[in-house]
């Protein structure tokens, strides 16, 4: 077992008028891939040889893009949290759904926040929505991958109870909550499990596939592996992901949010499949064009 390293959730903190101020690694991990999405679609862009004739957008596009992604991905991800995961505990008390600070946010909501500020953008500025798909599926397994490791400092999103070498002793309920366990008990690190596979290998194949292979060439290519590569990671990540607490009961105690005798699914996997679905699809009307 590993002890969980003591990393400060705060990067830095201060006082200000007697109250604290912080910049979390959590924040700083949306602002860098935020960035850095940006500064890779610019790349692309700027690469004639990437693209059949002109790029799709032009860099005043990209800036004023930028908004309304980061808009998408914030209330995308807050709105997804709060319909997929915890809608009983929100209509109880609509107020807690504005308190982001407090944690609560969803890859599938934001996903779907991107996809809806994406098309509405396309149509206004009349860009073709294939190719800006491919840009963003480029410019997004970064930021995931960032994400996955703010997650990890953060001691949140742990993974169910192992004995592999490689548990984790996270603190808090986590250590504390194992059934069966007498003391302390490790778990897997899933967020990492998630950052490697959502975010470093992904990033690295559509890195070569976009500019090595010329898949920029390819409308919607680029798109679909993304949908399934994220989908097909998530999706097994979830055999070793601690499921969220309001869908663990006496009768359910692997968290399965739809299941039937001893078999089922958990809410990541049953957002997954979808973009497993559409992303094979896009792949191979790519490949038929």
């Amino acid at each position: 077992m590993i002890p969980f390293p003591d990393i400060s959730p705060n990067l830095v903190s201060f006082e200000l008028f007697g109250h604290e101020i912080a910049l979390r690694w959590y924040a700083l991990a949306y602002i860098v891939g935020i960035l850095f999405g940006w500064w890779i679609v610019l790349k692309a862009i700027r690469t004639p040889r990437l693209w059949v004739g002109e790029p799709p957008l032009t860099a005043e596009q990209v800036e004023r893009l930028l908004t309304w992604i980061i808009l998408g991905v914030i209330l995308g991800g807050r709105l997804g949290y709060v319909l997929f995961y915890d809608l009983p505990t929100y209509l109880a008390d609509p107020l807690q759904i504005v308190k982001v600070w407090e944690g609560g946010m969803s890859f599938h909501g934001g996903f779907a926040g991107v996809v809806i500020a994406a098309i509405w953008f396309c149509r206004r500025e009349r860009i073709p929505l294939l190719p800006m798909g491919d840009l963003l599926a480029v410019a997004a397994p970064v930021g995931l991958m960032l994400g996955r490791i703010a997650n990890f400092i953060n001691a949140e999103l742990w993974g169910r109870p192992t004995d592999l070498p490689w548990g984790v002793i996270f603190p808090g309920a986590a250590a504390q909550t194992c059934p069966g366990v007498i003391g302390l008990c490790a778990r897997h690190p899933s967020q990492l499990y998630q950052a490697a596979l959502e975010g470093l290998l992904l990033a690295l194949v559509l890195f070569w596939l976009a500019f090595r292979r010329g898949w920029f060439r390819r409308p919607g290519a680029l798109m679909g592996v993304f949908l399934t590569g994220y989908g097909i990671a998530r999706f097994l990540v979830e055999f070793v992901r601690q499921p969220d607490a309001q869908f663990v009961s006496e009768g359910n105690p692997v968290g399965l949010a739809l299941h039937w005798g001893g078999w089922g699914l958990t809410m990541g996997q049953l957002l997954s499949l979808p973009m497993i679905v559409v992303g094979l699809f896009f792949v191979l009307r790519a490949r038929e064009r």
